[in-house]
């Protein structure tokens, strides 16, 4: 529950991140405008990376088990009934 948590935390403030590049592009002033804007980038790019990293080291740790249709492919093959 923790990690689902952190993981929807991150995926609210990468959102937050790009409505604030989209804020900052809209604005009238070039230069003030590219800084902030790229700065916004940036911190949506690093919190992404860290996510990715985060549910990588989840997945091999076992904290973390997917469900779904990625599960089949982990699976060991169940032996044909006879």
């Amino acid at each position: 529950m923790i990690i689902k948590s952190i993981v929807i935390i991150a995926f609210i403030l990468i959102i937050i991140s790009l409505g604030s590049a989209l804020f900052h592009l809209i604005k009238n002033k070039p230069q003030e405008q590219s800084e902030k804007t790229v700065k916004a980038l940036t911190f949506r790019i690093t919190l992404s990376i860290i996510l990715f990293i985060f549910i990588f080291i989840a997945l091999a740790t076992g904290m973390f088990t997917p469900h779904g249709l990625g599960a089949r492919v982990h699976q060991a093959p169940v032996a044909p009934a006879k």
